[in-house]
């Protein structure tokens, strides 16, 4: 699916250290028991905080490159509450091709590991994209999302992206 090399000489950044995510009023998050109401089976000190379950996803453009060692997303960027996960990510470039399919595996990854009671929002920094308001429209709008999971190639891109990248 990656076709035009939006930025053809990226900054690598070195992996950091994993660690929980403050939310919103300072707390830790980490999911419990009665937080399971989804498929996904997550319980007490065994779950990964959020920050760990999108620092692997892999760079649609960049497929050896994860969105971590881009530095498009990392733990600062995350606000956690009670009832909504805010992600803010930074595409490589302002003219970034890829952010709406960076954007749609965060949410992606995060509708299938978190229970179903967390809102997601998911949203470029300000100012660090040319689209920027139109790229937020697209990842927050329920029928844009559900109507990009129905196409089949992009599925399986993000199925790519999505892939275990650790290394």
């Amino acid at each position: 699916m990656v076709g035009e090399i939006f930025n053809p000489n990226p900054t690598i950044f070195s992996p950091v250290k994993a660690s929980r995510v403050p939310s919103a009023d300072g707390r830790r998050i980490w999911m419990d028991d009665a937080d399971s109401d989804n498929s996904s089976s997550y319980s007490g000190e065994d779950v990964e905080p959020i920050d760990n379950l999108i620092r692997h996803i892999t760079d649609p453009e960049y497929t050896d490159r994860t969105l971590e060692e881009l530095r498009v997303v990392s733990a600062p960027q995350i606000t956690v509450s009670d009832e909504c996960v805010d992600v803010e990510f930074t595409p490589t470039v302002p003219h970034c091709g890829m952010s709406t399919l960076i954007g749609l595996s965060i949410r992606v990854r995060l509708i299938r590991s978190l229970p179903s009671r967390f809102k997601i929002d998911i949203h470029v920094k300000p100012g660090s994209h040319q689209s920027e308001h139109a790229v937020n429209k697209q990842l927050n709008d329920k029928e844009r999302v559900a109507a990009a999971l129905e196409n089949q190639a992009l599925v399986n891109t993000l199925e790519q992206c999505l892939a275990d990248a650790r290394r």
